[in-house]
């Protein structure tokens, strides 16, 4: 059976070029609209408090246009961040544990130490009708921690994976890959993302057939610099095939 991987797009990188001149150029918000047209399955934001990529303002006007799948990330110690996802209601939320002003998530939650924690707020976005997915590094034990947390799905954090492909892509995979069979067998949804690219993303989905989606950013706006974006997108699609 073919799976359907699902390819959202995150546009971080489009709004850290607007704000780098101010004004509107490029506009995000158009962005997300012909992402949409070129074949992607969801659009993908994470606003941070400082908003130095993606605005608050920004996650509103998507929510008006978006046509395919809709998913905020972000950090939900933070309650500008939950009022803002209780307000716009996308159809996914992912929760990441990341440091106030932090570049970029670098790791998952320790699902055994906040599972009061995240029961709690997960439970707050699930009665708004939100699936939840929270970021978990391949470790058997945060996987099962995961599970009882209440959350739909788990996000895969691939850095790991990214950093140790171009070396031995099978040792690199070999923990996802359990942690993927761990997370199935207690009815979890699967996402993965960080550091995927046109190089190591077909290799990860060939050994977890079983991915609903990746989040992917960074990579595929810079490939987009030099093949177009909507050639990028297409060519992102392929590697899940």
């Amino acid at each position: 059976m073919n799976y359907t991987t699902k390819l959202s797009v995150n546009i971080n990188k489009i709004a850290t070029l607007r704000n780098s001149r101010g004004g509107d150029n490029p506009d995000v918000v158009k962005a997300a609209i012909d992402i949409q047209l070129f074949g992607a399955d969801g659009i993908t934001v994470h606003p941070r408090p400082d908003e130095r990529h993606i605005r608050y303002e920004d996650v509103r006007q998507i929510k008006k246009v978006i046509k395919t799948e809709f998913n905020i990330e972000g950090n939900c110690t933070e309650q500008k961040f939950v009022d803002l996802v209780l307000e716009t209601k996308p159809h996914q939320v992912t929760l990441v544990p990341d440091a106030l002003n932090q570049v970029t998530s670098d790791h998952g939650w320790n699902t055994i130490e906040h599972k009061d924690y995240l029961q709690k707020m997960i439970a707050v976005f699930k009665n708004a009708g939100i699936r939840v997915s929270i970021f978990v590094d391949p470790d058997l034990d945060m996987v099962v921690g995961a599970a009882q947390t209440g959350t739909d799905r788990i996000e895969l954090y691939t850095e790991r994976y990214a950093k140790q492909y171009p070396e031995n892509k099978a040792e690199a995979v070999k923990a996802y890959v359990s942690a993927a069979l761990k997370a199935k067998e207690l009815g979890l949804g699967l996402n993965a993302g960080h550091d995927l690219d046109l190089h190591n993303l077909k290799y990860f989905k060939q050994n977890i057939l079983f991915l609903d989606e990746v989040s992917i950013g960074h990579a595929l706006i810079c490939d987009a610099l030099h093949y177009g974006m909507e050639n990028t997108v297409q060519m992102y699609k392929r590697q899940l095939l």
